[in-house]
């Protein structure tokens, strides 16, 4: 009697720990799916992001359903507009993302359209706004997500729009698109144009090759080993760090944050910041330079062969000018003149802080 009590009471206590597994493991395993064509993008609410290099015609991408609801997400793809698209699909308007090992609160809002699709540069347009989604790290609501490993075989021109989590690229050739409303980006090895876009968080960029534009509303921007015809960099505010740069345009704005630029060869110049000092070191054949803040001290090396007509000022702080100048006008906020034969262009303006230009 005995032993057909503890045979049941171990049954039941197996049983229990089995629901309890269930209840805890992931709610699908991972499904597979092939987008055909030359253009290709991918929507996806919530979740983490990896990018790899792929073989073959088709762009790839596993599908990893997470958290208790993650199985009714839905999956569809299928051609909108030109390009073939994968979208996943919530189903409801109030979703809670619980990123692995992240414990940072997190809140973003979107506009979502009935086919899953989102931002596109259509976030003004009303009539594709689509119905008002809320992404948030805590709480109640729909508790899914779907982590997603994708593919790109070499020459694809492709498109992740992500509305919350991380998106990591690496070793890919093509023409690349991301844009995520919260969420910071990492690429590195990238070759071709490349396109970053997050309304929230940091992007770093290391060995690319290719035009890179990069816009962030809020997070500071890091890239280094950059080659290509043109560097565009916008942080609403956050720093921007550049290091080992060759592009023949490069243009940093940032609206707080200072910008530090090391090791850098570009042409054409410009660097604004409404709030934050500057401080750059370029060398190799540089042509014009425009540099404006609002409020923060300006530091500039420059190849002793520069030569520009030059026109500085500053509201408040001195000039300190290395170069050998044919002065029009000197004061000690405002200073107008030639550098060398004056063939290109040096204009810097501070409303709050000194301007040194040293020769490197």
């Amino acid at each position: 009697m005995h032993s057909t009590v503890s045979a049941v009471r171990s049954a039941i206590g197996l049983a229990v720990m089995a629901a309890a597994l269930a209840a805890t493991a992931s709610p699908a395993t991972a499904q597979r799916y092939e987008l055909s064509g030359g253009r290709v993008a991918v929507y996806n609410l919530a979740g983490e992001i990896t990018l790899e290099p792929g073989s073959g015609s088709a762009v790839i991408v596993t599908v990893t359903r997470g958290g208790a609801d993650g199985d009714a997400l839905d999956v569809e793809t299928g051609p909108l507009n030109g390009w073939e698209t994968l979208r996943v699909l919530y189903p409801e308007d109030d979703i809670i993302y619980r990123p692995r090992g992240r414990r940072s609160r997190m809140q973003t809002t979107i506009r979502v359209r009935e086919d899953g699709t989102f931002g596109d540069g259509n976030r003004h347009d009303r009539r594709r706004r689509g119905r008002r989604v809320e992404i948030h790290s805590s709480g109640r609501g729909f508790e899914g997500w779907a982590d997603l490993t994708i593919q790109i075989p070499r020459g694809k021109q492709f498109a992740i729009n992500l509305g919350a989590g991380t998106v990591s690229a690496s070793n890919i050739d093509g023409n690349i698109h991301i844009d995520t409303h919260s969420g910071g980006v990492s690429a590195t090895g990238m070759q071709g144009p490349l396109s970053i876009d997050t309304g929230s968080g940091s992007i770093e960029v290391t060995d690319a090759q290719g035009d890179l534009n990069l816009d962030t509303g809020s997070g500071g921007v890091d890239v280094s080993g950059i080659a290509g015809e043109s560097l565009r960099i916008d942080t609403g505010s956050g720093s921007v760090i550049a290091s080992q740069i060759t592009v023949t345009d490069l243009d940093i704005d940032t609206g707080s944050g200072r910008i530090d630029v090391t090791d850098a060869s570009a042409q054409h110049i410009v660097m604004d910041t409404g709030s934050g000092s500057v401080r750059a070191t370029f060398h190799g054949y540089v042509e014009n330079v425009a540099v404006d803040t609002g409020s923060g001290s300006v530091t500039l090396t420059l190849p002793e062969t520069f030569s520009a007509t030059v026109d500085i000022e500053t509201g408040s702080g001195g000039i300190d000018l290395d170069f050998p100048v044919e002065v029009q006008r000197w004061e000690r906020d405002h200073v107008r003149g030639v550098i060398g034969d004056g063939r290109g262009r040096l204009t810097i303006d501070t409303g709050s802080g000194s301007i040194t230009i040293r020769q490197g």
